[in-house]
């Protein structure tokens, strides 16, 4: 059967260039892959015949020798074809490197199996992150503190300086898969990588491994660390200490901790984002005649404030920027200050006798809300009985 030329298989020009090559075979294998084309029978041959092309005219020395003697640059070792087609007998290893060389670019390995190996050896296991809880007061998140934390954590062995090796020896490169961290079988027509189960993906092996980490770099111990809280965090705040974290795997960058805030109920105060709130209660005869009332404040002072004549429950009085810092801001919250009138009770004779005579001198005018709703009550109930 005679042979297509390999530019009308690839649908290019003679003369093209290497990007239009690979972008054209590209968009060919695409087109007449055996996977996405189970029904055509002769997907699998079409895709072989591109997949020939490409092989033949990515390289410039193999291109140049097709242009000069067609097919024949590939018969009997001519071009370096290295056997019938320029495949060869180990079709799927050639079919490997080429998608290496066409996607490698999305995959990182576009500068050549060499420099993946380089790559793969020198790459090192980052540490895990850690989480460490803290509970701080009110007070604390409004003046920020520093403070000394003990960490359970893994670091780096002193013994081995984190390499896994016992003193004098040094790890070796992996003897199955070369150093490269993973290994390839061919199943049919694709080839299958996989984590190297020698090295786990690492690259390299230990052959004596220390005996104070047992091989893995790195031992557990208690750290005292030092953390600085910032003024005006609020709960659920995270703070990020970089490389504070495990340390990596035989010599890996270690992981980092991650301090998360919380803040303690407070005995007088509730917040809200910058703004705090604080519920006071006062007497009847404060709130009916008014006067001065004294509240804490949350820098541990304190600070009056007027209550006017005939105040209610639920009224509220701010207290301009006495409320809590605002983060990387000196901007400042306010303090709300709400009273609740407080109910007499065990009440002595003199004092029932007292309010007995201020009720009988209590008209409408005193009591307006509560005249007004048993008035409205009453002609209610007068107007369901006519």
């Amino acid at each position: 059967m005679t042979k297509r030329c390999y530019y009308d298989v690839l649908g290019v020009q003679p003369g093209v260039g290497e990007g239009d090559i690979k972008t054209a075979f590209r968009s060919m294998a695409k087109e007449c892959h055996p996977d996405s084309c189970s029904d055509d029978p002769t997907a699998e041959a079409r895709f072989k015949e591109v997949a020939e092309a490409y092989e033949a005219l990515k390289d410039p020395q193999r291109r140049a020798a097709y242009d000069r003697f067609g097919h024949a640059a590939f018969e009997n070792g001519m071009g370096g074809g290295g056997g019938t087609h320029g495949f060869g007998t180990d079709f799927s290893a050639s079919m490997s490197a080429m998608f290496d060389d066409l996607f490698g670019d999305f995959m990182g390995q576009s500068q050549g199996h060499g420099q993946r190996r380089s790559r793969q050896r020198s790459a090192r296991e980052r540490g895990a992150d850690l989480r460490y809880n803290m509970d701080i007061s009110l007070a604390e998140a409004y003046d920020g503190k520093s403070a000394q934390i003990r960490v359970p954590t893994s670091i780096t062995c002193d013994e081995c300086t984190g390499s896994g090796a016992k003193a004098g020896t040094s790890p070796t490169t992996c003897r199955t898969c070369g150093g490269i961290g993973k290994v390839r079988a061919s199943q049919g027509f694709f080839t299958i990588e996989r984590t190297c189960p020698a090295c786990q993906g690492r690259g390299e092996t230990i052959e004596a491994p220390c005996a104070s980490c047992s091989g893995a770099g790195r031992v557990m111990r208690e750290r005292t660390l030092s953390v600085t809280i910032p003024v005006g965090v609020e709960d659920g705040t995270r703070i990020r200490l970089a490389g504070e974290g495990e340390a990596g795997v035989r010599g890996g960058p270690p992981g980092d901790l991650y301090i998360f805030l919380s803040i303690k109920p407070h005995e007088f105060f509730q917040r809200d984002g910058a703004d705090l709130f604080c519920r006071v209660p006062i007497s009847m005869t404060t709130a009916a005649l008014g006067g001065q009332i004294e509240v804490p404040t949350v820098d541990g002072s304190r600070s009056r404030v007027k209550v006017p004549e005939g105040s209610e429950s639920g009224k509220q009085f701010r207290l301009k920027a006495k409320g809590m810092p605002i983060l990387r801001s000196r901007q400042q919250g306010d303090l709300y200050i709400q009273v609740e009138v407080e109910t007499p009770k065990n009440l002595s004779r003199k004092q029932r006798d007292l309010l007995k005579s201020f009720e009988e001198a209590s008209s409408a005018d005193t009591s307006p809300a509560s005249s007004g709703f048993f008035a409205r009550m009453k002609e209610f109930f007068e107007g369901i009985g006519d």
